[in-house]
């Protein structure tokens, strides 16, 4: 639905959502809703890329304090392989708006697409940095989901998740042809299909 919205103009009960983790070729993509609370200002809420990771660190806490409502969803990766990562990353998005403990008048989605909501929606092209909820939405997002990419580090060591968080670095390309994909690697994306393809004829020549 289009709407003609003044964002200096926002009020209560409109929620910000945003997602992490489209682009990695392992782990789920994250997604989260919120509802800030106008009498509890939240001081330098940004894109979460824009911010270091204490401070991502420090405003989850105050987010998930402060605001009048909150949600982390998500998508798994046999979602991601068998949806599609678009439509896993709305049906994430559908599970956060709906998993707030509060109705939101209207949804504001960073990006240029809307998940079909049970309210009125808007895509908000970068929005995370123009509009606080959806600002403190990427930020429960990213921590959360960097927190779970450094947990699989310990279980799949040797492909370096902590640090590229899944994203398809050199080092992590290296790793995944050295080592082989794991149960968390998104079969569907390009560089995975193709090693476990390979794996595969690797396989029929020695048998």
């Amino acid at each position: 639905m289009q709407l003609g919205l003044d964002f200096t103009l926002v009020e209560a009960l409109v929620a910000g959502v945003d997602e992490v983790g489209r682009g990695p070729l392992c782990g789920p993509v994250v997604t989260a809703a919120v509802i800030l609370d106008p009498r509890r200002p939240i001081h330098g809420l940004n894109d979460s890329k824009k911010l270091t990771e204490a401070r991502r660190e420090k405003l989850f806490d105050e987010i998930r304090e402060k605001a009048l409502a909150w949600c982390i969803a998500r998508a798994e990766v046999e979602e991601i392989d068998r949806l599609n990562i678009l439509h896993a990353t709305m049906l994430a998005m559908q599970r956060a708006v709906e998993g707030l403990s509060v109705l939101p008048r209207l949804a504001l989605i960073d990006g240029n697409r809307c998940p079909v909501l049970s309210m009125p929606s808007r895509a908000v092209i970068q929005g995370d940095g123009q509009v606080p909820a959806i600002a403190a939405a990427s930020i429960l997002a990213k921590v959360s989901r960097d927190r779970e990419m450094h947990a699989l580090d310990l279980e799949y060591p040797g492909y370096g998740m902590a640090q590229h968080k899944g994203y398809p670095t050199p080092v992590h390309l290296e790793a995944l042809q050295r080592l082989g994909a794991t149960p968390i690697h998104r079969r569907s994306f390009a560089p995975v299909r193709l090693r476990l393809e390979q794996a595969l004829r690797e396989t029929s020549l020695t048998c």
